[in-house]
């Protein structure tokens, strides 16, 4: 029962089973009714003759009684007293009385019928009897009971008929119609049901088992698969996309992918570590040199390259460490940031420039956003860095609405991005061809750090080419909710 194959089919079965069930009780019932109906029928029928016979005035002894052993009858008085039976009746329930033996008529008045009373209308007699020599037009009584005609003992469904004779007597005939037709239809269906449920029961399991292994078995080639890759650790392997459209298929294709995904993610973590050990090496053996031959010859002590070297060491690190936490999934705070006072503090600060900046951020509006104002700045500051680096002999920065959002654009007029290099500058430790040189052009992380920080505030960074040459990196968030 652990296994879907196993629940599917127990729960189709038992859903079948439920509705098999209701339907055949409904059928059942139906069935019952009708032939019920039928049975009221002719009892009916029956009653209502021998009542037309009584209401003519004719003899009890002269009242004809056909098929006396389908239709078994029984007449009573208004006392209950039995003057009338069929020849063969031995017994008989169900009806006003189980007498079988008629007996005599009594001596007395007979009860008036309505329209036979005093002048004054008051007839003192059941205004719901027929008159005299009529019959009864209500529907009549109908019970259920046993009958048995010539020892034979059966079920019955009887008919209540009331006629009143022109004597004025009113009379009961009970006719009875057999019920045997009815309980062997029944019985019949109930035990055809009985016997086919358990065999379609079987099917219904037997077939969902069959398709949902058979719609499963491409589930089973995919965890095989994976297994196999976890156990293998190689990410270039992918699992089986069966060529239906369904749903299993859409699973396989969202497997791939993500697949896809994870293995691009595990070889951009080698890479890192593998450029930011080859980073990290260059800076500390320099280290190390100048220490061991200050240790050797304390005269030769480089202290300017020692501290340039522990500065940019520092620095990488500071970058590795920021890298981390945005691959960890560090989000911003919830603070609000003034993008034109931080610019303006941002190049305030920047006194040891090479070029001066050019600052465009009117103080009149106001430019906010949401965020944390330690990286906004950080992304400030790295952009600034790699237009310093770039330029020629100047170096702009702006701050302007854009829609909804806000924009800051950086611009020098250097030689510009190419436009194939465009989004690769954007990755990890890459830097052009003019900026191979780790101490002019860094380590390369400064606009890898820019893109994934402006990403998690909601923006993008990107860049295009300058209106007067060079590059223009344009950075848009959006503002503050």
């Amino acid at each position: 029962m652990r296994s879907v194959r196993a629940r599917a089919a127990l729960g189709a079965t038992l859903v079948v089973a439920v509705a098999l069930v209701g339907a055949g009780l409904a059928v059942l019932l139906v069935l019952r009714a009708n032939l019920i109906g039928q049975a009221d029928l002719q009892a009916e029928v029956v009653a209502r003759e021998v009542a037309g016979e009584l209401a003519t005035g004719t003899p009890y002894g002269e009242v004809e009684l056909d098929d006396e052993e389908d239709h078994p009858v029984q007449v009573t008085d208004e006392e209950d007293r039995v003057v009338l039976v069929s020849k063969d009746l031995r017994a008989v329930t169900g009806t006003a009385t189980s007498g079988v033996t008629p007996v005599p008529a009594p001596s007395v008045t007979a009860s008036p019928s309505p329209g036979d009373g005093d002048d004054d209308g008051d007839d003192g007699g059941d205004t719901a009897r027929p008159g005299r020599g009529q019959v009864s037009n209500d529907d009549p009584d109908f019970s259920d009971g046993t009958a048995t005609v010539d020892r034979t003992t059966a079920d019955y469904r009887f008919a209540a008929v009331e006629a009143t004779t022109p004597d004025g007597v009113t009379l009961t005939v009970h006719a009875g119609a057999p019920l045997a037709a009815e309980q062997e239809a029944v019985g019949t269906v109930r035990g055809a049901m009985l016997t086919g449920l358990p065999v379609l029961l079987l099917v219904v399991a037997g077939v969902t088992w069959l398709v949902t292994r058979r719609a499963l078995r491409p589930v089973e080639g995919i965890r095989r698969e994976m297994a196999a890759i976890t156990a293998s650790e190689d990410l270039t392997r992918r699992v089986p996309e069966p060529d239906s459209r369904d749903e299993i298929a859409a699973l396989a294709r969202t497997t791939n992918e993500t697949l896809t995904a994870l293995e691009a993610s595990v070889e951009r973590q080698r890479r890192f570590v593998a450029d930011a050990s080859h980073e990290l090496r260059s800076p500390i053996a320099s280290l190390r040199t100048q220490l061991e031959v200050a240790e050797a010859h304390p005269e030769l002590l480089d202290l300017p390259g020692a501290v340039a070297d522990t500065v940019r060491l520092q620095a990488l690190a500071a970058d590795l460490l920021l890298l981390a936490r945005l691959d960890a999934g560090e989000r911003p705070g919830g603070g609000t940031v003034e993008l034109g006072a931080l610019v303006r503090e941002e190049v305030s600060q920047r006194t040891g420039d090479r070029i001066a900046v050019a600052v465009e951020a009117p103080e009149g509006e106001a430019f906010e956003v949401n965020g944390s104002r330690g990286q906004l700045a950080r992304v400030v500051g790295n952009l600034l860095d790699n237009a310093q680096r770039h330029a020629g002999t100047s170096v702009a920065v702006s701050v302007a609405a854009d829609g909804r959002g806000v924009r800051v654009e950086v611009r020098d007029d250097g030689d510009g991005v190419p436009e194939e290099e465009r989004e690769r500058i954007f990755e990890r430790f890459v830097r052009l061809d003019d900026a191979r040189s780790r101490d002019d052009g860094g380590a390369g992380l400064g606009l890898a750090i820019a893109r994934d920080v402006a990403a998690r505030h909601g923006g993008t960074l990107t860049v295009h080419r300058a209106d007067g040459g060079g590059a223009a990196f344009l950075l848009r968030l959006p503002r503050r909710s």
